[in-house]
């Protein structure tokens, strides 16, 4: 089970409108146990891109990243807690 303990999120901006839909950049702080395998004494972030586009919204992409240094790490989330943070963005979208 993921724990946030902070988020960001931004709206990715399109000039030119290559894309279709909305993408917006999330930067959500995590607060790890010490006893987990995703534990860095830096702390541990995850930045995510999200789609939304006719009211259907889903994670594009996502790294795991020590919070200080921005270095990433060589970790995917559980399956259950990809689930988990999509449901998070979906609910903490920006409004319109």
């Amino acid at each position: 089970m993921l724990t946030i303990s902070e988020y960001s999120v931004e709206k990715i901006r399109d000039p030119f409108g290559i894309i279709s839909g909305n993408r917006y950049e999330f930067m959500v702080k995590l607060d790890v146990p010490e006893d987990d395998e995703l534990y860095s004494e830096n702390g541990v972030s995850v930045r995510a891109v999200v789609k939304e586009e006719d009211g259907a919204v889903s994670v594009v992409t996502y790294d795991v990243m020590e919070t200080t240094t921005q270095k990433l790490l060589d970790f995917d989330l559980e399956d259950d807690e990809e689930e988990e943070l999509a449901v998070f963005c979906r609910e903490h979208l920006p409004e319109e």
